[in-house]
């Protein structure tokens, strides 16, 4: 496979979008006949590599080529002409159109002006019974069937429409092992036919079960490519996390065994949904920080929200030990001293057009109840104590908060759920996209509380930062808890093989 020529090249590439560069001088290479791993953690550039691929975004600079030729994509639909196929994570067919009229949809085929309904439905079911070894009903409508068949029938369609280069988008995320298999089955046939797969996934075990290549990303720069068979999981890990330890090393270290004698506050029993995060344990003791470490797609999120009873487990239980009652409500959570401060702050978390006091006292404000308003007094004084105390700039408590910087909308949010005094404080995220300098000023912050008698479930793409801050350590990997540390245990290297597995 490694004489052939490769039968996609992309060199050089680089893309910039105002204020940031997503892309920067990244290589990229697909031969026929492999399954191609395209890693990295978030913000490393995947995205916008497969968007400029298919022709979603215009290249800044570089060049692509197929077959050893130079090609412009300029649209998808330059993409489609050239051989290059996509299928997204979520399907994006017609749920309501039958499974032949999804697949065939644009190129029916005609005679004088008419579709051919009965060809047409069996070219479908020839098609998916050749290429994905599946006979179903192709007459039904497509929601009659399962997410794992409505991927394949998605891949049929790409193939059928250009049989070069299949991308494959996070193609599993929604899969149980079963359908895995049957998907991974599909992509060793279609390999073996001599097409080149890009396959786009964050979890590790099946990187290593179905790649024969890998390259990854990391801040919109090429790393480097390997062979899969070569690269050792830790060394993938290391290499998409990278270190910038340096960046932090004058913050406050946090006491390992802290907290660990403390009183339990709240206990997770075999928590989990499917699809999201498989039944967990973890307990969560009073003034203690517990890290959560993973991969994007870990399931550190998930977990983060059955906590917060934001999404309903469909297993296990939770209890808050202080009352002794379990929680099945984000309500049920506030009132017994749960705060959430979500990783998507654009969309869960600041209201755009309100000012900085108006969004640091909507929870208090919703436990008063929208009749019992706060007084506009008390209001101006509790702005003025947090942006005092957090350094929120600028410390105009009536200037917009979308004006504001991402860091300092960060710690708006944690005024306001600093102003519930929580037992249980969730950070997911708290400083991702923010500078160097307001990130030190969080984790200090979490510091403090900590030292305060608060509790803190902290979670972080940055390995260092989860070390950092925290007593405790449980990782995540593939959806469930792999190990949990404390103490002297916690490092750097442990927590990596952990991650890492294999």
């Amino acid at each position: 496979m490694s004489e052939n020529q490769p039968i996609l090249q992309m060199t050089d590439i680089h893309k910039q979008f105002p204020g940031v560069k997503a892309l920067s001088g990244v290589n990229f290479q697909l031969f026929p006949g492999e399954v191609h791993a395209l890693m990295g953690e978030n913000g490393a550039g995947k995205s916008t590599l497969i968007k400029v691929l298919t022709g979603v975004y215009a290249i800044d600079q570089g060049y692509v080529e197929m077959d050893q030729e130079s090609i412009k994509i300029n649209s998808p639909l330059d993409a489609q002409q050239a051989g290059i196929s996509t299928v997204y994570q979520e399907v994006n067919l017609c749920p309501n159109l039958s499974v032949a009229e999804n697949m065939f949809i644009g190129r029916e085929p005609r005679r004088f002006g008419r579709i051919l309904w009965k060809k047409m439905n069996l070219d479908a079911a020839e098609l998916l019974k050749k290429r994905m070894n599946l006979e179903i009903d192709v007459t039904l409508p497509l929601h009659n069937y399962s997410v794992a068949v409505q991927q394949l029938i998605a891949i049929a369609r790409a193939v059928s429409i250009s049989a070069k280069v299949l991308i494959l988008d996070e193609p599993t995320s929604s899969l149980d092992r079963g359908e895995v298999m049957q998907l991974f089955t599909v992509m060793t046939r279609l390999k073996k036919e001599g097409l080149a797969i890009l396959f786009v996934t964050h979890f590790l075990d099946q990187v290593y079960e179905i790649s024969d290549r890998i390259t990854i990303l990391r801040n919109g720069e090429f790393v480097g490519e390997y062979m899969a068979e070569k690269l050792s999981r830790i060394d993938l890990v290391s290499k998409m996390i990278g270190k910038e330890l340096h960046l932090l090393e004058d913050l406050p270290k946090s006491s390992n065994d802290k907290g660990l004698n403390a009183e339990v506050l709240i206990e997770a029993y075999s928590l989990g949904k499917k699809g999201s995060i498989e039944a967990t344990d973890l307990t969560i003791h009073k003034g203690e920080i517990v890290g959560l470490a993973g991969l994007l797609g870990s399931g550190r999120t998930e977990f983060a929200r059955l906590l917060f009873a934001a999404d309903r487990a469909d297993s296990g239980k939770l209890k808050f030990t202080d009352s002794n009652e379990t929680i099945h409500s984000p309500r049920q959570a506030i009132d017994q001293g749960i705060a959430f401060c979500s990783e998507n702050r654009k969309t869960e978390g600041i209201i755009d057009d309100l000012t900085i006091r108006e969004n640091m006292i909507l929870a208090l404000q919703a436990t008063r109840g929208w009749f019992n308003t706060i007084p506009r007094k008390r209001q101006n004084e509790i702005a003025d104590e947090y942006i005092r105390a957090l350094n929120i700039n600028p410390p105009n408590p009536e200037h917009l908060i979308k004006n504001l910087s991402g860091g300092n909308q960060q710690k708006v949010l944690l005024a306001r759920w600093l102003l519930m005094n929580p037992k249980l404080l969730i950070l997911d995220e708290p400083t991702r996209g923010i500078d160097i300098g307001a990130k030190a000023e969080i984790q200090k912050l979490v510091l403090s509380l900590s030292q305060k008698g608060m509790s803190v479930l902290f979670i972080s793409s940055e390995l260092e930062e989860v070390l950092r801050v925290s007593q405790r350590i449980a990782v995540l990997r593939d959806r469930k808890k792999v190990k949990e540390m404390s103490g002297e245990e916690i490092s750097q290297r442990n927590v990596m093989k952990a991650i890492a597995g294999g």
